[in-house]
């Protein structure tokens, strides 16, 4: 597995694991892509649908050859502040930053000159800038802005709405590792909830769209194709980085001779939980990956995980899962993938039924999420009647919702034609 970058490059060109490349951890780096994939997916069906004359342009006014305004200056000067004020830390700290990032990130540490050097600079510029491209009269423009146009600002408001949702849900779900550690537990790059992802991004673009006026539920279909084919990156980054999204321990592999055995069952080493049993738990040495010193493992019990496996094998994260299990993200990404592409392929003849795509990608998501989570480890609500996950349940509602809306619009559009 691919904790960081550092490994991925050690296992490519044999250099040292835990080197610089550490501080870029790779399930952050496949989830950009994962959003890079959703925004181009997104755009080009946005487009398509502009020229059937779905979305209409709406009217906007630019203004060029303007001075800076105070409010440009004052966001470019606190850009710049925080950017000096993080970045020279950083780098006069490496070791630190390169240990936990978020903390050095999150934290109130930083160079109080380097900010100020970056903050005038970057407010200096701006005002240069501006200035040199003044007009004796500023230049009005009137321009046309369709949904297309907008990608950008659409994928923001779904990117953080998103990760905010996902980061909620995640602590909904196991409540008590938050009471024990709220900011640390809120602000760390582990435990996202894909569905709460996926609610509070709805609801976060769906004030965006209601705020410049643009219409829902072409929306909504021009988006299920990408967000599926979005899941199955983002699904790429768990199983790379082995971060605990994997199934319960597997049972013995099937003879087959046309696929290979980690498809089946998987012990995740190097994972970045540091985890040697599927339920991500680290209680004794067992589990350590070849080259440690177990001997030395044990005698620091007193350490954390990460600060042990430094000790005792010179590397981060030393552990592997004890009893293989089933790799789970692997499964979702071909599931993903497989939707995303039958989405895809039926987009136009659907077109005509506004709504439609968007509740069928409700049934088929749905449907894969609560297949696979009969095989992945998860918090049971023990609680409830049958002792549902979380997942589950709102695996059924999606589902339901899908197939409700999908069979009103199909009545009514029969009733109209």
């Amino acid at each position: 597995m691919y904790p960081d970058l550092s490994y991925l490059f050690h296992d490519l060109f044999g250099t040292a694991p835990d080197n610089w490349t550490s501080i870029f951890k790779t399930f952050g780096v496949v989830l950009m892509f994962a959003f890079l994939t959703a925004a181009w997916f997104f755009y080009m069906e946005l487009k398509r649908r502009a020229e059937l004359g779905i979305f209409e342009g709406t009217k906007v006014r630019a203004i060029s050859g303007e001075p800076a305004k105070m409010g440009e200056l004052v966001s470019n000067a606190v850009f710049g502040f925080i950017v000096g004020f993080k970045g020279f830390y950083m780098f006069g700290h490496f070791a630190e930053f390169q240990k936990d990032p978020a903390a050095v990130l999150l934290s109130a540490k930083g160079d109080w000159l380097g900010g100020i050097v970056l903050m005038a600079l970057f407010a200096g510029l701006l005002y240069w800038d501006k200035k040199r491209k003044a007009l004796p009269k500023p230049k009005v423009e009137i321009g046309q802005i369709f949904p297309h146009d907008r990608i950008a600002d659409l994928t923001m408001w779904a990117a953080v709405s998103g990760m905010l949702g996902a980061k909620i849900f995640a602590i909904l779900e196991e409540p008590s590792g938050f009471m024990a550690d709220p900011i640390g537990t809120f602000f760390s790059g582990s435990g996202l909830a894909v569905y709460g992802g996926f609610i509070c991004g709805f609801l976060g673009t769906g004030y965006y769209l209601r705020k410049h006026n643009i219409p829902f539920w072409p929306t909504a279909d021009a988006v299920a194709p990408a967000l599926m084919f979005a899941y199955a990156v983002g699904r790429i980054g768990c199983q790379l980085a082995g971060d605990g999204d994997w199934g319960i321990v597997a049972g013995a592999e099937p003879d087959w001779w046309f696929l290979p055995d980690w498809m089946w069952s998987f012990d995740y080493p190097h994972n970045v939980n540091n985890a040697n049993d599927a339920y991500g738990f680290s209680y004794s040495a067992g589990g350590l990956v070849e080259g440690c010193n177990e001997t030395i493992f044990n005698a620091s019990r007193t350490y954390p995980i990460e600060d042990r496996c430094m000790e005792a094998c010179g590397i981060r994260y030393c552990h592997f899962i004890e009893n293989k299990v089933f790799p789970t993200p692997f499964y979702e990404t071909v599931a993903a993938t497989l939707i995303g592409a039958f989405l895809w392929a039926i987009r136009k003849p659907l077109t005509a039924i506004p709504g439609m795509m968007f509740f069928v990608f409700l049934i088929l998501n749905g449907f894969e999420r609560f297949w696979i989570e009969q095989i992945r480890v998860n918090v049971k609500y023990e609680w409830m009647p049958f002792q549902p996950t979380q997942g589950e349940l709102i695996a059924v509602i999606i589902f339901l919702s899908g197939i409700i809306g999908a069979v009103f619009l199909w009545r009514k559009h029969k009733a109209a034609s």
